[in-house]
């Protein structure tokens, strides 16, 4: 690990990560990983987690190369400067931001989607012009194996090393120097991880996760809002950081909701989940031992079978479950699901805001005051109305969580803005001095005055207006400058702008 941080740490100094061209031919090189590696993504991931190849391509690789499309597309309006909003005292400067590269990025990927969480940041450190460590889980171990051995035939090795190993190996990884921490993973971890940044000032990114809510509405389509929550809970067997943990409806409809994710189970994954391509496995006996533990004081009213060996456990719903029920005490991060009865939509804003902030929230409603009210009273990473997921598959949406489910955001250009320090600009020039006057001592109530005006009055003269202004101001300085003093010069000057800003806003009709 130690080598390979030094490498990079030498190859990002050599200045060759931030040239657009390089970041480009990059990615591209990535894109191309990922289509010409399909087969070998895909039967990795088949042993690690049993996911068909149609569902490594639909929940990994895909979002992959749309990240990618839409980074190549658009990553010279993001490098670009960044011009910003100009006031009096500014008129005639250069004001902008410009994105930097950070250096070099440590991301520590997850095991449940091994490719998207892993892969997705280091898109956007390599659009940001980073080095970059990559850490993948080391509970996948065959995808691990594949993202070592082949990446590095694709993309630049020494600025992109793959890193293998386990908690050991993460931990010498964490005592090293980094520019920014990329962690996705679970809370407890996420504080070591902060700790150990920490001591460098390293900033650092949180994708945790949490017990995401979901809460459906006595008035809504029962049958289309539980297909769209069966999905959600159900799809990489429930081991997803925003999948539906646990369900909130009134009890007058709590059979029906039942009686509709039971279809929509045996829709999706058939009578015997077991035997079915597309349903996937528990990813150690570990975490199989865990999530059986949770069903022991709730009453299971849809599967429960379970085959230790293989580490399969059936799509599970538990019915009246209470809040001090094991199931409830943690992210279940498994494929059960709890219904819990709540009079309506206060008690269920009450009860989602007794607990952590959670990475997504979930509302099912027909009505829009009902999702506007969920929103404005509760606090998540990301909010979905009337369906589960999709939010992570819109780039043009922050991804990330809040308080104990995360810190930071990615995707698309917040991933860019993420990874990048973001550097403010101002070039003056050598010229109009005796605009400074008032700044200078001594310091007089008159200067007070001129600063008071210059600094807080700060009229929206859009581009036309500043460059009328520019002009007066340019003019008025010259001509005034040869014929008298610094103070009169300051107050002449003055004078002439507000005439002229009192000119402009009678001629539209705009109070100033």
């Amino acid at each position: 690990g130690l080598l390979e941080v030094c490498r990079a740490r030498k190859a990002f100094l050599t200045g060759r990560s931030k040239p657009l061209e390089h970041r480009i031919r990059q990615l591209k090189n990535l894109q191309r990983f990922l289509l010409e590696r399909e087969k070998e993504i895909a039967e990795a991931i088949k042993k690690d987690l049993n996911k068909s190849e149609a569902g490594t391509q639909l929940y990994e690789t895909l979002g992959l190369e749309g990240e990618i499309v839409l980074a190549v597309k658009k990553l010279a309006e993001w490098v670009a400067p960044r011009p910003v909003e100009k006031n009096l005292l500014t008129i005639s400067d250069t004001v902008y931001i410009q994105p930097e590269p950070l250096g070099v990025v440590l991301i520590i990927g997850a095991w449940n989607y091994p490719w998207a969480v892993t892969i997705q940041p280091l898109i956007g450190a390599i659009a940001a012009g980073n080095a970059a460590v990559v850490k993948p889980s080391e509970v996948c171990v065959h995808t691990a194996k594949v993202m070592e051995d082949l990446l590095p035939a694709y993309i630049d090795k020494e600025l992109y090393p793959v890193v293998t190993g386990g908690v050991s190996e993460t931990q010498e990884l964490l005592r090293q120097r980094f520019d920014h921490v990329f962690y996705t993973g679970n809370s407890m971890v996420g504080k070591l991880v902060m700790e150990a940044a920490a001591k460098h000032l390293t900033p650092i990114t949180l994708e945790l996760g949490g017990k995401s809510p979901c809460y459906i509405d006595k008035n809504c389509d029962i049958p289309i809002a539980c297909r769209r929550v069966t999905w959600g809970k159900y799809s990489n067997c429930g081991q997803t950081c925003i999948a539906p943990d646990y369900i909130l409806c009134e009890p007058s409809i709590q059979g029906r909701v039942l009686e509709e994710i039971k279809k929509s189970i045996k829709a999706f994954y058939t009578e015997d989940p077991k035997t079915c391509p597309d349903y996937g496995r528990i990813i150690n006996q570990r975490h199989f031992k865990r999530i059986m533990a949770m069903t022991e004081d709730s009453t299971i009213a849809i599967g429960g079978d379970s085959d230790e060996s293989t580490c399969y456990i059936a799509p599970t719903v538990l019915k009246d479950v209470q809040v001090n029920s094991k199931v409830m005490q943690e992210e279940i991060f498994g494929p059960l699901l709890p219904i819990l009865t709540v009079s309506g939509v206060d008690e269920a804003i009450n009860f989602i805001n007794k607990g952590e902030k959670p990475l997504a929230l979930y509302i099912f409603s027909p009505d829009d005051k009902v999702i506007k009210k969920v929103i404005a009273e509760t606090s998540s990473g990301g909010v979905l109305a009337n369906d589960c997921l999709v939010h992570y598959s819109v780039s043009a949406l922050p991804f990330g969580g809040v308080g104990n489910s995360g810190m930071g955001s990615y995707h698309g250009k917040f991933s860019f803005d993420n990874l990048s320090h973001l550097r403010g600009c101002l070039i003056k020039q050598l010229k109009m001095e005796g605009v400074n006057d008032m700044r200078y001592p001594p310091h007089t109530a008159k200067k007070l005055f001129w600063a008071r005006f210059f600094i807080l009055k700060n009229p929206d003269l859009g581009w036309l207006g500043r460059m009328t202004l520019l002009a007066i101001i340019a003019v008025v300085a010259a001509v005034v400058l040869q014929v008298r003093g610094k103070e009169e010069t300051l107050c002449f000057l003055i004078s002439t702008v507000r005439k002229r800003l009192q000119w402009r806003c009678i001629l539209f009709e705009v109070e100033l």
